[in-house]
């Protein structure tokens, strides 16, 4: 009678474990008080013999049902920590099913409330010590999975040992696994209410393997020892510093025998670069995990997880390391708008729409065929949140480049009549991406000051770099796309005809002060066929250059932060290939290098000169002289600061071929003036057309009106005024 309502048991348990509590195995494995006293319980399936080390002595448990279900009776004062347990690869370590849940209520509550902004310390596989045993707690979000596994190449992949405790409502299911180090490659095996089987990547894994493979790896980030500590402390406001980026993309700035290089020997090279070019920053599209090589990293399936494609967590510390050390800061681009169908990251990650919508006019971006984040749902909030927080505290980065902010404004973005869904209260803006962009912005900026968030918003919405008080969405800087689309139209034309298109030049300063503009020549205006910058300019091969140095002189006059992407800086013929890296042997041609030259000057001057960016977000920093000079194509303003208003600097273009000897410029009290830059030197590839004699003109009670000077062929001249 006994045995059977033992073997009832067992039949009991098993059901339990395979069937009814799959979300609970530590109720069932692990030791146990019974009955009879108590048991240790080890789940093996297909194993035919299992062994375990209990106070230093190694013993054989007893197969109890053919499931895999083995158990070893012990005596009472044996305690969790007492004994050990062998993996199928041979690890011997205490059982994972005789610990307690690592992750704590109060983590689940924030989560629950999108106010956990310490996800990326407690969510994924991190190693950690806990009850004084070594080893990595996985933790993963899963609300509608029937049953959530470990898998790795600790249990051969199999789904069926190591099923993950359910923490109830939340959502959240954990395991620890005692023994396991940096390094062990894992995923998680989820069973969807369908009984389907979907095997995915850790969304919180720091690190993955190389593409094509997608297994998460367990990192420690950190073991990094920080020497930047003078850079972080000494971070500015931007308002009233210099921001010259480089914008690049670290897979083709330069390559190793056709391959990637390490972020370590990149970290080198460009910090040295940028250093001699006078760039404050650079800015790296996109470096969290991607599968596809040609999607720059738009296409993000680990938002926690540095690329492995150049190296690993410490690697890329490195990096940002080197780089404050040399004075450089570092900006990274960030995509919150959409992810990728990839199977085995985030797309129906536990068998429903959990991080996208489920409804196609909500969740379905048409323009990149991929999911739209759910940014009313909390958990997905504080996921996005926590990937931002972590680049910041993890790897010390000063600022995020926010992508394709207008389509996460709108609901109509891209999408035709009928084919989206409006907001509660009839309209097209999307209320929940709104509040979410604010959240974030809030939250950066309160853990780390003086970071800047970027936008690249390319529609009129207002308020995108006004602060969260004044009813705006937070972004410090926003790029100036309306310039960028205005300037390259205007200089594509021939300049015969630029007299008709003078409005191009003039109609930015109508609102460059409504935003904290950043002027930008990004990588999207030199790819998919439409030709480098220098291509895209009008005349001869020597118009071409000097066209090319005048937009770029152009830039740094105007007011605003700037940024201009790789190879546009040496002049590149060809537009920008991912599989190549920058056209670096152009520099053997005197063209080349002088616009490489001319760029180095021009940065160095924007650094020195406060002028130029003392007030470039304010017009307190800009005074037309004289916009109306059509027939001519030319322009001409001051750059000034407030604090100087005996000084300032007369910025000149002349955007036709024509030379002219004697222009006159009307301005006032002005008794002295010179030339400080001129993109016509014979440095840059120019004429030469340089230091001419300069006239003030004077009244007949002798107060200077004008001044007369010789204008350089399709060249910008910086002249230095004290009035």
């Amino acid at each position: 009678m006994a045995y059977g309502i033992i073997q009832e048991e067992k039949v009991n348990l098993v059901d339990d474990l395979l069937n009814t509590r799959r979300y609970d195995p530590h109720s069932i494995l692990g030791l146990h008080t019974t009955r009879e006293g108590k048991v240790i319980r080890l789940y093996r399936p297909d194993a035919e013999n299992v062994y375990l080390e209990v106070k230093n002595e190694i013993l054989q448990a007893t197969k109890v049902h053919p499931c895999g279900l083995f158990e070893y009776r012990v005596a009472n004062e044996i305690e969790a920590l007492d004994y050990r347990v062998y993996h199928q690869s041979g690890l011997l370590a205490h059982d994972p099913y005789a610990f307690l849940p690592t992750f704590g209520e109060l983590d689940a509550y924030l989560f629950g409330k999108g106010v956990n902004y310490n996800l990326h310390k407690v969510m994924g596989g991190r190693p950690c010590v806990f009850n004084d045993t070594e080893g990595v707690k996985f933790t993963v979000w899963a609300p509608s999975a029937k049953q959530v596994s470990l898998v790795g190449d600790f249990n051969y992949w199999d789904g069926r040992t190591n099923p993950m405790r359910s923490l109830g409502s939340s959502g959240i299911y954990e395991i620890f696994i005692p023994g396991l180090k940096v390094g062990e490659k894992y995923k998680f095996e989820i069973t969807t209410q369908n009984n389907e089987l979907r095997v995915k990547s850790d969304p919180y894994a720091l690190y993955s393997e190389i593409r094509p493979n997608t297994a998460s790896i367990v990192q420690d980030p950190y073991q990094w020892k920080w020497n930047d500590a003078e850079w972080i402390q000494n971070r500015k406001s931007i308002h009233k510093t210099p921001i010259s980026i480089y914008e690049v993309h670290l897979g083709s700035w330069k390559r190793r025998d056709g391959h990637f290089m390490n972020y370590r020997d990149i970290a080198r090279d460009i910090s040295s670069y940028c250093k001699e070019m006078g760039f404050t920053h650079i800015e790296l599209m996109p470096l969290s995990e991607h599968p596809f090589d040609e999607s720059w990293g738009y296409q993000v399936t680990g938002y926690f997880a540095i690329t492995s494609r150049y190296g690993t967590c410490e690697d890329f510390q490195y990096f940002v390391d080197h780089l404050h050390q040399n004075g450089i800061g570092v900006i990274m681009d960030f995509v919150p708008g959409h992810f990728p169908f990839d199977d085995f990251a985030l797309a129906r990650f536990d068998g429903t729409c959990l991080y996208e919508h489920e409804d196609e006019r909500q969740g379905f971006h048409p323009h990149w065929n991929t999911c739209i984040f759910n940014f009313g749902r909390p958990e997905v909030s504080n996921f996005l949140i926590s990937s931002a927080i972590n680049w910041f505290d993890v790897y010390h980065i000063d600022g995020l480049r926010v992508d394709a902010v207008a389509s996460m404004l709108y609901l109509d973005y891209g999408r035709d009549e009928g084919k989206w869904i409006p907001n509660k209260y009839g309209g097209k803006e999307n209320i929940e991406a709104i509040e979410f962009i604010k959240h974030l912005n809030s939250i950066v900026h309160e853990k780390f000051p003086n970071v800047c968030m970027i936008a690249e918003e390319s529609t009129s919405f207002t308020g995108v770099s006004h602060p969260l008080e004044y009813n705006g969405l937070g972004f410090d800087l926003k790029w100036n796309m309306g310039w960028m689309n205005d300037t390259l139209r205007y200089f594509r034309t021939d300049p015969l005809f630029r007299l008709y298109h003078h409005n191009d030049l003039t109609f930015g300063l109508l609102y460059a002060f409504s935003e904290n503009f950043i002027l930008v020549f990004s990588h999207d205006e030199v790819v998919h066929g439409k030709g480098s910058l220098l291509s895209k300019m009008p005349g001869d091969y020597w118009q071409k250059f000097a066209n090319l140095r005048l937009l770029l002189s152009y830039q740094m006059c105007q007011p605003g932060k700037k940024l201009l992407f790789m190879g546009q800086e040496i002049g590149q013929w060809n537009e920008w290939y991912c599989k190549a890296e920058v056209e670096w042997s152009l520099l053997q041609y005197p063209s080349h290098a002088g616009i490489q030259t001319l760029v180095k000057d021009l940065n160095h001057l924007y650094v020195t000169e406060k002028m130029l960016h003392d007030e470039d977000l304010s017009y307190h920093g800009f005074e037309w002289i004289d916009f109306n000079d059509t027939k001519n194509s030319v322009i001409s303003y001051y750059r000034k600061s407030p604090k100087n208003n005996r000084e300032a600097l007369l910025c000149v273009h002349n955007f036709t071929p024509q030379y002219h000897h004697e222009y006159i410029i009307p301005v006032r009290s002005i008794y002295e003036i010179e030339e400080i830059f001129n993109s016509d030197d014979v440095r840059y590839g120019g004429s030469g057309k340089t230091k001419m004699e300069i006239h003030i003109l004077r009244n007949e009670q002798g107060y200077p009106w004008g001044i007369k000077l010789s204008l350089a062929p399709l060249a910008t001249c910086i002249l230095r005024v004290k009035k």
